[in-house]
């Protein structure tokens, strides 16, 4: 089985998802776009990168995300399976769960259905919500969940990045996000926009059938 490499501060627990509370003044609209498959595959890639040190997609396979993704297996294999031999794997971390609770208190929540649980609004503020904080152990606290023990594995990007640019990467991980709470999603949308057409062009012949049987009628 293949190593995953990672750096040990990503693999802290990220607790903010399981707690509750209001909706934040700092909360803004996520950038959900499921038909963009650029920002789906970049969103996968970073986190696998980022996140999947510490946090599992338990109810996500890498063949099926392959599949939605337009990903061909040979480069999930090597660029985005490092957890597993085989292709039609769950997307576990590499932590074991009773490790990461004696390491860290408690096991990092999987995030399948995080955007589902907390939103995708939610999860995009918290992810570029992190500020420079002397007073917490890691150096950052967030303005979404206030003294959150994940650490900003993400600060290092987000200097090379600059502002917008990493916004633009964290909406990527949320638009994958939400895409792995509910996969079919995607294709339930074009379907809709289709059955949308269909329906246009068949109001026009009921209409015109329609003043054909009224008529007649005064």
């Amino acid at each position: 089985m293949k190593k995953l490499a990672v750096i040990l501060f990503s693999c802290l627990p990220l607790v903010a998802f399981a707690a509750g509370g209001g909706k934040s003044e700092h909360e803004v609209p996520a950038p959900v776009n499921l038909q963009d498959k650029v920002s789906l595959q970049n969103g996968a890639k970073l986190f696998v990168n980022y996140c999947m040190g510490c946090h599992g997609l338990q109810y996500q396979r890498y063949s099926r995300l392959a599949e939605d993704l337009e990903i061909s297996e040979e480069l999930v294999m090597e660029n985005l399976n490092f957890t597993s031999d085989k292709f039609g794997d769950q997307m576990h971390t590499a932590m074991p769960a009773g490790e990461a609770k004696k390491w860290f208190g408690t096991a990092p929540p999987d995030l399948t259905m995080v955007t589902r649980f907390r939103s995708s609004d939610w999860v995009y503020s918290y992810l570029i919500n992190f500020y420079e904080d002397e007073s917490r152990p890691f150096g950052y606290n967030n303005r979404i969940f206030e003294n959150v023990g994940m650490p900003h594995v993400m600060a290092g990007l987000e200097q090379e990045l600059g502002e917008d640019e990493f916004k633009e990467a964290m909406g990527d991980i949320t638009n994958f996000l939400t895409y792995t709470a509910e996969p079919i999603r995607p294709l339930r949308e074009r379907l809709g926009v289709y059955v949308l057409v269909f329906l246009g062009i068949l109001f026009i012949p009921a209409y015109l059938l329609k003043k054909e049987y009224w008529k007649d009628v005064h």
